[in-house]
C-alpha cells in the first residue's frame, strides 16, 4: 500500500523548505476578533448573494450568503453575533468587494448551528455534491475554486482521484498538520469524494518529508481503495498537472483540465474539511493557517475564523518591529499584502512575515537560460518577460502559451538578475482579460 517513488516531473527548483519552525507544532485555535470582516467574494466565480440584513442577530454557522449560481460558494457566519453592516470590504484580491461586518457577541462560544447530515453510506453522488455546495467548501490549497463545481464530471470520465498532500511551498505546514491531526476526517472525506466522482481508486500524494503521515493513514484505510505515494521533494510538486504526470504518466493537454485524462485532484485539507463538516451539515467557518517567517514571534498553525482581520491576527501572534513585508500564501506563489485590514479568507493557507531586508537590485536579463531549465512546463520565461516589458501581450498568448503558466515562481526564484517575471506575467494576463470588456 505504501510506495516511495523517485519519479518526478521535468525541471523545477529546490528552495529551502523553511518548515522546521512550525512542522511539529500542533494546531491551535485562534480567538474571535472584536469585528469580523467576511467577504462574499472569497472564491473563484460569482460572489455569494447576501441572505442577511443589517442589525440581524445570527448564530455561528448560519449562512451569510448563498451561492449565486454553479460557480459560486456559500458563506457562513464564523461567530454568533450581530450583522453591523453590509457593504464594501477590503479583500486579499486587492480591491473592495461586497461583504458583511459581523460583531461577535461577548464570550461567543464555538457552538455551531448544524443542518441536515450527509451520510456517506446512503447518500447519492448528487446529494454529496449538493451538501458540499451548501457547506461552501472551496479548494483550500489557494485557488479557492468551488469544490462542488469541480466534482460535477460526466459519469465514468474520472477513474482516479488524487488527494494532493504534496505541500511544496516553503514555510507552509497546514496540510501536513491537518493530515496528521485529522486523519479520520481526511479518510472520510476521501470516501465522500470517491462516491461523488465514481472514481475506482484514490492516490494520496505526499512529499518525502511528510511520509510519517502514511503510517497513520495506512493503519486506518484498510477498507478504502487508496494508494500512498511518497514523492521526492521538489517545487512545484503540488501543481495538479505536474502531479498527474508524476503519478500516472498522463499529460494534461494545453488548455484542458485533469478530467480530460481521467483524473481529478483535490487538496488534502479540502478533503479533510469535507469529512469534518458533511456528517454534521455544517458550513466552513474557519481554516488552518501557517504563521511563519522571521517577523512572526509565535509561529505555528492556527485554526482561525474566516473574516479575521490580518491586523488583529498579527497582533495576536506577535510581530517584530522590523517587519517590512507580509505575504498571504507561500513565498513562491503568495501575494504581498498592501493593506493589513484585509481579512483571512478560505483561500489563504499562510501568513508569512519577514523582518526588514533590503530589496534585491534588478539587472537586465543576461540570457543565462536558468529560467528555461527551471520551468516545469518548458515555457520560455525569458522571452515572455521581454515581450511583457515591450507590451507584446497578445504575442505572449498566441506564440508563447502564456495561459499555460500557473505562476509557480520557479523562474523568478532562479533568476540571477532578480527579474520580477511572475509579476510581469500576471500583469500581461490582467491586460488580456480586460481586452474583451474594453472592445465592446
Amino acid at each position: 500500500m505504501n510506495l516511495f517513488s523517485r519519479r518526478s516531473f521535468h525541471h523545477g527548483v529546490h528552495p529551502d523548505s523553511e518548515k522546521a519552525a512550525t512542522r511539529d507544532l500542533p494546531i491551535r485555535r485562534f480567538p474571535f476578533a472584536p469585528l469580523l470582516v467576511v467577504p462574499l467574494e472569497q472564491h473563484a466565480g460569482r460572489p455569494a448573494r447576501a441572505v442577511v440584513r443589517e442589525g440581524q442577530e445570527i448564530r455561528r454557522g448560519q449562512k451569510l450568503g448563498e451561492a449565486d449560481g454553479e460557480i459560486s460558494a456559500a458563506v457562513h457566519a464564523p461567530a454568533s453575533g450581530m450583522v453591523r453592516r453590509i457593504g464594501l470590504v477590503p479583500s486579499p484580491l486587492g480591491r473592495m468587494v461586497s461583504g458583511v461586518y459581523l460583531e461577535p457577541w461577548p464570550g461567543s462560544t464555538q457552538e455551531v448551528a448544524e443542518g441536515a447530515p450527509c451520510d456517506p453510506a446512503t447518500a447519492t453522488s448528487e446529494e454529496i455534491i449538493t451538501a458540499i455546495k451548501h457547506a461552501g467548501i472551496v479548494g483550500l490549497g489557494g485557488a479557492a475554486f468551488p469544490t462542488h463545481a469541480k466534482l460535477r464530471v460526466p459519469d465514468g470520465q474520472v477513474d482516479v482521484l488524487i488527494i494532493n498532500g504534496a505541500e511544496c511551498e516553503p514555510y507552509l505546514t497546514t496540510d501536513y498538520r491537518v493530515m496528521l491531526e485529522q486523519t479520520d476526517d481526511l479518510l472520510l472525506g476521501i470516501r465522500y469524494l470517491l462516491k461523488a466522482t465514481a472514481a475506482r481508486r484514490a492516490i494520496l500524494a505526499l512529499e518525502h518529508h511528510t511520509r510519517d503521515v502514511s503510517d497513520q493513514v495506512r493503519a486506518s484505510a484498510t477498507d478504502l481503495p487508496l494508494e500512498l505515494r511518497v514523492l521526492a521533494v521538489k517545487y512545484p510538486q503540488g501543481a495538479e498537472k505536474l502531479l498527474i504526470k508524476t503519478l500516472l504518466g498522463r499529460e494534461v493537454p494545453s488548455g484542458s483540465h485533469p478530467v480530460a485524462v481521467g483524473a481529478l485532484c483535490i487538496n488534502a485539507a479540502t478533503a479533510a474539511e469535507i469529512g469534518r463538516l458533511l456528517p454534521h451539515g455544517r458550513g466552513i467557518l474557519e481554516r488552518v493557517v501557517t504563521f511563519a517567517g522571521s517577523g512572526i514571534d509565535n509561529k505555528g498553525n492556527y485554526r482561525i475564523p474566516i473574516g479575521t482581520p490580518l491586523r488583529f491576527a498579527l497582533e495576536t501572534v506577535g510581530t517584530t518591529e522590523a517587519v517590512s513585508r507580509v505575504l498571504l500564501g507561500g513565498p513562491m506563489m503568495g501575494q504581498t499584502v498592501a493593506d493589513l485590514d484585509v481579512p483571512i479568507t478560505k483561500g489563504i493557507s499562510g501568513v508569512i512575515a519577514f523582518a526588514h531586508t533590503p530589496p534585491a537590485t534588478v539587472y537586465p536579463c543576461i540570457r543565462c537560460a536558468r529560467c528555461l531549465e527551471a520551468c516545469p512546463l518548458d515555457l520560455n520565461p525569458a522571452e515572455l518577460g521581454a515581450l511583457a516589458r515591450a507590451g507584446e501581450h497578445e504575442r505572449m498568448a498566441t506564440e508563447y502559451h502564456l495561459a499555460d503558466c500557473f505562476e509557480c515562481g520557479a523562474c523568478s526564484f532562479i533568476c540571477p538578475s532578480h527579474l520580477p517575471l511572475v509579476q510581469e506575467f500576471r500583469s500581461s494576463k490582467a491586460y488580456l482579460r480586460r481586452i474583451p470588456a474594453t472592445s465592446e
